[in-house]
């Protein structure tokens, strides 16, 4: 089980997991936005989807990949609307945000990689923590990731990565000092290049738009 490789919402997630507190470092639901785009990479590069006019997907291969978050994730796209249309990515990535972060969850618990706890706050409200499992997944996905950075991200994984970090917030936490901010410039130019990072992008910038609206007098 552990040693079926990760699929790229699974290493988003422990990328973004403080494995000590079981947190995240990124606004949790920026996060869960970028797992949904995740999963959409992943299953482009499987060859299971497409995106045409408008950044609406259409899937072009229902077959499962026996992968439970990518099945999961592709069985969770509608298909075509009444004229044809398939969804719009960022819609999608809004609506499946947190059916896929539990499916990851899920997966990372089978794999040991991490535990549920749930707690309440105030005695009253029921939330949850995941605290790393047994087997130490999320170091090895931030030795993934630095070795990426320090290669520049030659590759596609990496540079999706780097855009998802970068759409979600979570690079402001991963690299800190203001030596990387040429870094995280590229990062950014990264996230507009992919149309599943785009539109975790412009879901995350609507919501900050959103709260700052509410905040003004």
């Amino acid at each position: 089980m552990t040693g079926t490789p990760l699929t790229l919402p699974e290493e988003l997630l422990l990328l973004a997991l403080e494995p000590e507190r079981g947190r995240f470092l990124n606004h949790a639901r920026y996060l869960r936005y970028g797992l949904a785009g995740a999963a959409l990479a992943d299953l482009e590069e499987a060859g299971r989807i497409t995106v045409g006019s408008g950044d609406r997907i259409t899937v072009t291969n229902p077959l499962p990949l026996g992968d439970p978050v990518l099945d999961g994730a592709l069985a969770a796209l509608p298909g075509p609307d009444k004229r044809g249309r398939g969804i719009k990515a960022e819609r999608w990535v809004r609506r499946a945000g947190r059916p896929v972060q539990e499916l990851c969850v899920r997966r990372l618990e089978q794999r040991g990689a991490l535990r549920r706890e749930t707690r309440r706050a105030l005695g009253l409200f029921p939330y949850a923590r995941f605290p790393a499992g047994a087997v130490d997944l999320v170091g090895p996905a931030r030795e993934r990731f630095a070795a990426a950075l320090g290669a520049g991200f030659p590759d596609r994984r990496g540079r999706l990565m780097a855009a998802l970090a970068s759409a979600t917030d979570l690079d402001r936490r991963l690299l800190i000092s203001r030596g990387y901010r040429p870094v995280r410039r590229e990062m950014k130019r990264f996230a507009r290049e992919f149309w599943m990072t785009h539109a975790v992008q412009r879901a995350v910038r609507q919501d900050k738009e959103a709260a700052s609206h509410a905040a003004s007098p």
